[in-house]
């Protein structure tokens, strides 16, 4: 009786802080932006290869408005993106726009979106920006695929 107790509590209090990420998701995560390109020191050693699968021309790598997610925002560690979501940036001045979730930054960055850039680009970052889940996309990709 006493662990079931505890366990509802914890399952309502859980309810609780699900409903205010939800309200706070709403309005955009406010991160830092900053670019790399597809080559070995800034990727693993297949810099051709995004961390879900997807493969790349790297010559082309600008065009395919592609981002890299610090792992705090991916799903399979507790986030709220997951590979595949498109993403609205906000902040940036010429570089906001729509952008597929497609790779993973290395486990230090914290609250920080890689934007893939091919290797003429210069280096760039933004504070301050905020990030939204385009969720009605996701929800038509759901649709007609399932």
């Amino acid at each position: 009786k006493f662990y079931s107790n505890e366990v509802d509590k914890l399952l309502e209090s859980n309810e609780k802080l699900h409903t205010e990420l939800e309200q706070f998701y709403q309005y955009g995560i406010e991160v830092n932006v900053t670019m790399y390109q597809p080559v070995y020191p800034q990727t693993d050693d297949t810099p051709n290869i995004t961390a879900d699968g997807t493969r790349i021309r790297i010559s082309k790598a600008s065009q395919y408005k592609f981002v890299a997610l610090s792992r705090n925002l991916l799903k399979r560690w507790g986030g709220p993106f997951d590979y595949g979501d498109l993403i609205l940036i906000k902040g940036t001045g010429r570089k906001d726009g729509v952008y597929h979730v497609r790779d993973t930054m290395n486990p230090k960055w914290v609250n920080v979106v890689d934007i893939l850039e091919s290797t003429h680009v210069e280096p760039y970052k933004f504070t301050g920006v905020h990030i939204y889940k385009l969720n009605w996309l996701t929800k038509e990709k759901e649709i007609t695929n399932g």
